[in-house]
């Protein structure tokens, strides 16, 4: 399994990102798949997720701020940010969760550093 992240850049407080995950390898053809974020010297924390049927959850940190969203193809998922805060800087990683059957197995992207100026 391997997932690919991209989209990360600067940008101004108030700006806009758009994250992009391609997930490969997967036994699974519209597997879970969500974000993290990591800031410097804090632990990684989850942001949002989006099942294999669709439903999605988040955060309270970025409700009405950030959107998940997976493409037509189901191994491509997004994750639109709006109204960037400083506070947002961060690496964001994807992630999968696969139950094998005899338990489960998380795996992470590459990450992709995002850093919002004031």
């Amino acid at each position: 399994v391997q997932l690919q992240a991209s989209g990360g850049g600067l940008v101004q407080a108030g700006g806009s990102l758009r994250l992009s995950c391609v997930a490969s390898g997967t036994p699974f053809s519209s597997p879970y798949l969500g974000w993290y974020r990591q800031a410097e010297g804090k632990e990684r924390e989850f942001l949002a997720s989006i099942s294999g049927g669709g439903s999605t959850t988040y955060t309270d940190s970025v409700k009405g701020r950030f959107t998940i969203s997976r493409a037509v193809d189901k191994n491509t998922v997004y994750l639109q940010m709006n109204n960037l805060e400083p506070a947002d800087t961060a690496v964001y990683f994807c992630n999968t969760d696969i139950d094998y059957g005899s338990g489960w197995v998380k795996y992470w992207g590459q990450g992709t550093q995002v850093t919002v100026s004031s």
